[in-house]
């Protein structure tokens, strides 16, 4: 297994990671039983870096990794985030807290659903509007001190608030959407991370599905799959990107590999400190993504991948309205 360091002086992990998130909810039924032979797959590859949160499930899916990682805990990197407050309306707004005392019960909570002594990456899910990220963040650093977290990381920050962040303790992580398809980080967060040494971890480098070529129609999604929400699968948004997909198929081809290696490869090479979770419950699909490794690009591959994905040829927002709003806070 290829392994990259999140920021010089960071912890080192496997060069992909996995995305936990949808083995438990968002993308439509999901087995247990499959899920946990996925990750003890992933750990037989050499997989090290599991990614989940509190609010995936919400609950279960800590529990989930928790189970599958026992008896393996030492080969495992596990992240995991808090911030978001779990409602039973799943129709409601997204809602944050992120004051202090929130920080040391979620994490808590964590700590006992993973059923381990501490977490290697414990990220803020998103900023919280109401409090100082200096408020957050040094309520987060007394978790190290008390070896409860390892290393620190934020999720969806603007890049002034990393700063801010990384005043008060080392940030180790940002985490953000980023893909042929979401380019926003290329917008002031990636120079960020590099000025201040903090390692990327780009969540849905895959486009949450869509950049591996397999979907052909909203029609392909379970009734209670997120993305039958979300803007960019919708209407002729889905058609406009779908013809965005079968050019970078097209180049997959030239390549010798498949369109979500070649869309994973691309995201590899944005830089050496950063690390892509790709998610799936499946291990074929783990697989798959891990022979992203093997493919290399040169300078004229990503210039022609630029040439058929442009920045902001994709049609629609990637966010409803509601999440839009905590995005790059």
């Amino acid at each position: 297994m290829q392994t990259r360091t999140l920021g010089p002086q960071g912890p080192t992990v496997s060069a992909l990671g996995l995305g936990c998130m949808g083995m438990s909810e968002f993308y439509g039924p999901h087995d247990d039983t499959e899920s946990i032979g996925t990750l003890h797959h992933a750990l037989d590859r050499g997989v090290t870096l599991f990614d989940t949160a509190d609010v995936y499930g919400p609950y279960t899916n800590e529990e989930l990794l928790g189970r599958a990682l026992r008896g393996r805990r030492a080969a495992a990197f596990i992240a995991t985030k808090f911030g978001f407050v779990p409602s039973d309306d799943k129709q409601a707004p997204a809602a944050v807290n992120a004051h202090p005392a929130r920080v040391r019960a979620a994490c808590e909570g964590s700590l006992k659903r993973l059923s381990v002594s501490h977490i290697d990456l414990y990220y803020l899910h998103r900023v919280d509007p109401g409090v100082p990220i200096e408020d957050t963040v040094g309520a987060m650093a007394e978790l190290v001190r008390a070896g409860k977290v390892r290393y620190l990381g934020l999720s969806e920050a603007a890049p002034q608030t990393l700063e801010r962040a990384h005043r008060v303790h080392p940030i180790t992580a940002m985490q953000s959407e980023y893909s042929l398809w979401t380019r926003d980080p290329e917008d002031g967060v990636l120079a960020a991370c590099q000025r201040l040494g903090v390692g990327f971890v780009p969540f849905s480098p895959l486009g949450r599905g869509f950049l591996t070529g397999a979907l052909k129609s909203p029609d392909d999604f379970a009734a209670d799959d997120y993305r039958r929400a979300n803007p960019r699968f919708q209407g002729e948004n889905f058609a406009r990107n779908l013809a965005l997909v079968d050019k970078v198929k097209e180049l997959a081809a030239e390549q010798g590999c498949t369109p979500a290696q070649l869309a994973l490869a691309w995201v590899l090479a944005q830089g050496p400190h950063i690390v892509p979770i790709p998610g799936t419950r499946r291990a074929r699909n783990l697989d798959e993504n891990l022979g992203a490794l093997a493919v290399t690009l040169s300078a004229r591959d990503l210039a022609a991948l630029d040439a058929v994905f442009p920045v902001s040829a994709v049609a629609g927002a990637r966010y409803g309205e509601e999440m839009l709003r905590l995005v790059r806070g």
